[in-house]
């Protein structure tokens, strides 16, 4: 099993992935730009807390996964993204998902 450091780095990839299709995206909409941002923020906040205390790190696991939720909503609603960079954010929010569902933190 990979190790906790692993799989944010994995995330941190696919984030990395998305936002690199969203900078070629000039049809999205400000909506997803910003709850990306969102996402992104609280990503970063996870990692600095994820090797410390464990309920604190759980509560941050938990606002970046509800970020990540959102983020899935609006790519898959706005419709000036392409079918690729839906794809791109499903598979980030996908990640943070799992690395919820298997947190043992």
């Amino acid at each position: 099993m990979e190790s906790l450091q692993q799989r944010l780095e994995l995330i941190d990839r696919h984030v990395a992935r998305c936002k690199t299709a969203l900078a070629s995206e000039t049809k999205a909409s400000p909506v997803f730009v910003a709850v990306f941002a969102e996402l992104e923020r609280k990503l970063s906040k996870l990692k600095g807390v994820a090797n410390g205390e464990a309920r604190v790190a759980r509560e941050h696991l938990v606002e970046t996964e509800q970020a990540a939720d959102s983020m899935k909503i609006a790519a898959a609603a706005d419709p000036g993204l392409s079918p690729a960079a839906v794809e791109l954010a499903t598979t980030a929010h996908d990640s943070l998902c799992m690395l919820k569902h298997e947190w043992t933190g």
